[in-house]
């Protein structure tokens, strides 16, 4: 599949994304400061206010996917990138799968199967991962949500980003974690750039 915006293929946008060194780590300042890697440019970045941990819900993936346009597409770009961080569970990423090559979004976004899991492959390399040592439920009727928040939860998320606010934002908001449609999401994080 082609790009519009850009005329690249999904595999060109990805390897172009993923352009730093071999064996680098994620940032893992937030959970432990002493092993970090990049404990001196975390610090830059969060005196300059652009530090931001998100979790992508699985519909903000499937719009990502769907269309080379619009704030989900950026907000993965971003997520890629590293304008941000994103933090992901293991079961998180499985649903991803599981719903990204189903194949009415395959059909729809002209993707196989290999090159959405090459996608997922970089955003896992990219992703802060949570390890979910406390489950919160039950807080919300779909278990698929639930994955969501115990995420951001465990992985001391700022947002939770998703198309959900109805089912997300009350239970988010007992942690102190702010939920926001992909479009409000990006334009903050494009007003933190120009800060």
């Amino acid at each position: 599949m082609t790009d519009r915006g850009s005329g690249k293929d999904a595999g060109e946008i990805v390897t172009q994304s993923l352009m730093f060194a071999p064996g680098v780590q994620p940032c893992f300042c937030r959970n432990d400061r002493a092993t970090s890697v990049c404990a001196i440019a975390c610090d830059i970045m969060a005196a300059g206010g652009i530090y931001l941990r998100l979790v992508l819900d699985t519909d903000v993936l499937v719009a990502s996917v769907r269309s080379g346009r619009g704030a989900s597409r950026q907000l993965l770009m971003g997520a890629l990138e590293r304008t941000f961080e994103v933090a992901a569970s293991v079961p998180l990423i499985i649903e991803y799968e599981a719903v990204l090559t189903r194949p009415e979004h395959l059909d729809a976004s002209g993707l196989t199967s290999r090159q959405v899991n090459d996608v997922l492959d970089a955003l896992v390399k990219v992703s802060i991962p949570v390890h979910l040592r406390f489950l919160w439920r039950p807080r919300l009727k779909d278990p698929a949500d639930e994955m969501v928040l115990e995420t951001a939860v465990n992985g001391a998320a700022d947002w939770v980003v998703t198309f959900n606010l109805r089912h997300l934002a009350e239970a988010a908001r007992e942690f102190g974690i702010r939920v926001a449609r992909p479009c409000d999401a990006w334009r903050e994080i494009r007003r933190y750039e120009k800060k």
